[in-house]
């Protein structure tokens, strides 16, 4: 649920800038659990072995970016 959270956050405020780059780093992202995804965008980790793109690593910065 809190994922939805910043979901939704994430696509109020970027949602008319998106670009195919962000695409596939979301698209890679929703492959996760619900715990693995919400411990990247919390920072109690950082994306590891085929998430460790660049697309990947722009969206979770977009994502943890304070409101």
């Amino acid at each position: 649920v809190e994922n939805d959270l910043y979901i939704e956050n994430f696509f109020a405020t970027y949602g008319d800038q998106l670009t195919r780059r962000h695409a596939a780093g979301l698209t890679a992202l929703n492959t996760l659990a619900d715990n693995d995804l919400m411990d990247l965008f919390l920072r109690r980790k950082e994306p590891e072995g085929v998430l460790n793109t660049p697309e990947v690593r722009e969206v979770l910065e977009m994502v943890r970016k304070p409101i």
